[in-house]
């Protein structure tokens, strides 16, 4: 007979066992690691994009890299012409420097104004731009087939740009005051809204601007999606709109020429579908990290327009496919910041102006990136916060300001911001000696700040004794216990 095996030699079989045991918890464990792991970042990603100031961090830092990048572009791709036409490489970027220091501040400005501003900014925004595209159709200058320029001396103003901020503000404000008094009804919501777009789209056709026609459509129809619409509207509008679009294609030949090289592209690339054809070899040519920045070959004469409508390309051949994937990625939180800015307010004027806003320069990003790409036909709408141009810059800087403004009043924004304390400004003003707030602080608001000061520094003994010991020390602190003090004797 044989019994169980005892001491060491039957220890063996058994740590054998809880060794295999224990690597087949293990192996059994590490299954299910990547999946918490994906988990774990996934919630995180949620904890990050629930924070009360997540819309506020997204609008300020895409637009400022956008804004950064669109400079950096805008000297590699104008160098060349510049040079040529005017002797000095630096003309145009330095043009849009100046428009970028003025835009910056306007922004800065409207972040801090109040929602009644915008509503109330936004009639006689509307009266500006009515006046502006009348007087482009008289005084205005005609300009590769469009007229949308008035030239003041050195200055060129296109009054189309304005008036895309001055539909979102006009348009929200008179949705919003309908749906407060309880008339939602669309019909009733078309009567002035209606006459006020198609005035809007006349004037801007009458100058030839194609583009910026369906940019102030998308954003009549961001307005009223949100205002609810019923689909058939929507139909409707979207069928005299082909219409229009129709009609102005047959009326000037070079549009045609246009649909003509966009559907034909390398069959006309050497008349119509000329610019089309180099956008995509300067794209083609970048590869999946670009020639290098200032290294792009494109620029020099081939791409027509390469620092405003086809700067998209210049910036795929220099900084490749992962250059334009950043682009695409930052207007689109961009865009989800909007919308989330929309969607987290109440106020029907915020969710209408924030998702007309959203709607306008996403969609135009989307309509520029598409010409280049070759999936829209070439319309001559610049890339928002990168093309050239201050006309179309300092309207978008403005309502980005406003989306700012708009993100502060998200619950627990004001909160978060209180808590945050005083920026960069307000500490350098204070380390100057200039804050005017540090300035006005009263004396009686000082003062308990030196009593407890004096406090700490007493003894504990002292701090800490009897109530009738902390008397004899400041008699003032308790009244009721010295009747003298109350005028009794």
């Amino acid at each position: 007979m044989t019994g169980p095996a005892t001491g060491p030699a039957g220890a063996a079989p058994a740590r054998k066992t809880e060794r295999q045991g224990s690597e087949r918890q293990g192996s059994e464990h590490q299954g299910p690691e990547p999946i918490g792991w994906a988990a774990a970042q996934l919630a995180a990603l949620r904890e990050l994009l629930g924070r009360p100031l997540t819309s506020y961090h997204l609008v300020l830092g895409c637009s400022a890299l956008l804004l950064a990048l669109g400079l950096m572009m805008v000297l590699s791709a104008s160098s060349i012409e510049a040079l040529q036409r005017t002797g000095d490489p630096f003309y145009w970027f330095l043009k849009q420097v100046t428009s970028v220091a003025i835009g910056l501040p306007l922004m800065w400005v409207c972040s801090r104004l109040p929602q009644r501003f915008f509503r109330l900014a936004g009639y006689p925004l509307m009266g500006l731009s009515i006046l502006g595209l009348l007087m482009v159709i008289f005084l205005g200058q005609e300009l590769l087939g469009a007229q949308r320029w008035i030239v003041i001396g050195p200055f060129s103003v296109q009054p189309s740009e304005p008036a895309k901020l001055a539909l979102v503000l006009w348009g929200a404000d008179l949705l919003a005051t309908r749906a407060r008094a309880g008339r939602i009804e669309w019909r009733q919501l078309l009567i002035p809204l209606m006459p006020g777009v198609a005035l809007l789209a006349v004037l801007v056709m009458l100058g030839r601007d194609l583009g910026t026609t369906l940019v102030l459509m998308m954003i009549f129809l961001a307005l009223l999606w949100v205002v609810g619409a019923p689909v058939r509207l929507f139909g409707g509008i979207l069928a005299l709109l082909v219409l229009a679009t129709a009609t102005m294609i047959i009326v000037e030949p070079y549009r045609l020429g246009r649909l003509t090289g966009f559907m034909h592209v390398w069959e006309t690339a050497q008349d119509e579908g000329f610019q089309s054809a180099q956008g995509l070899m300067a794209i083609g040519s970048g590869g999946w990290f670009g020639l290098g920045l200032g290294a792009g070959r494109q620029k020099w004469n081939y791409v027509p327009h390469a620092e405003s409508d086809f700067i998209f390309s210049i910036l795929g051949e220099e900084l490749g496919l992962m250059g334009t994937l950043v682009v695409v990625a930052l207007f689109g939180l961009l865009g989800y910041a909007g919308l989330r800015i929309a969607m987290r307010t109440k106020d029907p004027f915020v969710r209408l102006s924030a998702a007309a806003t959203t709607a306008w320069i996403a969609g135009q990003a989307v309509v520029n990136i598409g010409a280049v790409i070759g999936v829209f036909p070439v319309t001559g709408i610049p890339l928002p916060l990168v093309s050239y141009g201050g006309s179309a810059l300092l309207p978008t800087l403005a309502a980005l300001g406003m989306l700012l403004s708009f993100a502060k009043q998200e619950p627990g924004a004001a909160e978060a911001l209180a808590a945050r304390g005083p920026g960069p400004a307000a500490r350098a003003l204070s380390w100057l000696g200039l804050n005017g707030r540090a300035r006005r602080r009263p004396a009686a608001s000082r003062a308990p700040s030196r009593r407890q000061a004096a406090q700490k520094a007493r003894p504990r003994t002292a701090r800490n004794g009897t109530p009738r010991e902390r008397t004899r020390e400041n008699p003032r602190e308790h009244p009721r216990e010295h009747p003298r003090e109350q005028g009794v004797t």
